[in-house]
């Protein structure tokens, strides 16, 4: 489905020149600004990619026909082709392969330059995602949430307050694989709990989060154990999941300030959000007033002038990159 608000639409690539616009905003981005390594081809194309690309999914912001915004994305299907997904060249991840639902992976988020005090092109983002969650019948996205350089210490709040508040319940934890760091990096840098849990403050340690994983917290996420350090990409790594089934108070308390912005069973009015809630408890595709309704309190006051068209035939998956 693409969703469209005035001259903005966030849908999936369609064909082999959107992927190029996708991966050329990923180097624009992660190369030119973050100072990730890149090959010599890849600096020719002005291009950001690696083997993961030719089976993934491309969530795309488009403006005026112009992708400003995007997500990879890599299912259990498409995982399969290529072997593994690209979390597990940095954190074991078998608890969560062993989940019998639908599960994706959500990777190289980022959002063009200029258009990242338009918090319209994030909230689409997730819109798409939110969509296609349920559609898809996805029970646990994941992924992993980048900072910036190689010392894990610039942000030791953060990282270690994660570590004392948000770790994901055993059953589905992953652990970080320090025998996968490039040759020269300590594997002591690893470590979460870079502080003792009593000189933890969360205010400072909102502070040196991302956006993006201030977002997620919200969204109620939990983050695997141990820090990742991706020194040819120049960043930093801790792993995130969410349970779908675990979004709906959240989503609301996020979006809209309260978790009964939509309603509480004890209203006349139509229990909107219990319906949700219950859509991503047991993922199936419920009516589309319903969808509609999840994907509209993502985007808060652009959801007046939102449009939902089903999408065109796509020809880009199963294509080799070229």
């Amino acid at each position: 489905m693409t969703i469209k608000v005035r001259d903005f639409e966030v849908r999936l690539t369609r064909n082999k020149d959107e992927r190029r616009q996708v991966r050329q905003l990923r180097y624009e981005v992660f190369v030119e600004e973050e100072g990730a390594a890149a090959t010599e081809e890849q600096r020719a194309l002005r291009e950001e990619y690696d083997s993961y690309d030719r089976f993934a999914e491309y969530m795309a912001v488009f403006h005026n026909g112009r992708v400003v915004g995007t997500y990879r994305i890599i299912d259990r299907k498409a995982a399969e082709k290529m072997d593994g997904f690209y979390t597990e060249s940095e954190y074991n991840i078998s608890k969560i392969k062993k989940y019998r639902g639908n599960i994706a992976e959500m990777s190289r988020a980022c959002v063009e330059k200029s258009y990242r005090d338009n918090g319209l092109v994030m909230r689409l983002l997730w819109a798409g995602l939110g969509e296609m969650i349920v559609r898809r019948k996805i029970g646990i996205v994941f992924g992993v949430a980048s900072f910036v350089g190689k010392n894990p210490a610039r942000s030791a709040q953060a990282i270690s307050y994660l570590y004392y508040n948000h770790l994901t319940p055993s059953r589905l934890r992953a652990t970080v694989l320090p025998e996968k760091f490039a040759d020269g990096v300590n594997p002591k840098l690893g470590r979460m709990n870079i502080l003792p849990r009593e000189f933890v403050d969360e205010a400072d340690a909102r502070a040196e989060m991302t956006p993006l994983i201030k977002g997620y917290l919200r969204l109620g996420a939990t983050f695997g154990r141990g820090v990742f350090i991706d020194a040819p990409f120049n960043t930093y790594d801790v792993f995130v999941m969410l349970e779908t089934r675990k979004m709906n108070a959240t989503y609301q308390k996020h979006f809209l300030g309260r978790e009964n912005a939509l309603g509480t069973p004890d209203d006349d009015k139509e229990n909107i959000i219990r319906t949700v809630g219950k859509i991503m408890t047991f993922p199936v595709v419920g009516p589309f007033k319903i969808l509609r309704a999840a994907v509209d309190f993502l985007l808060r006051e652009d959801a007046a002038d939102a449009e939902y068209i089903e999408d065109a035939e796509r020809t880009d998956i199963d294509e080799k990159e070229e």
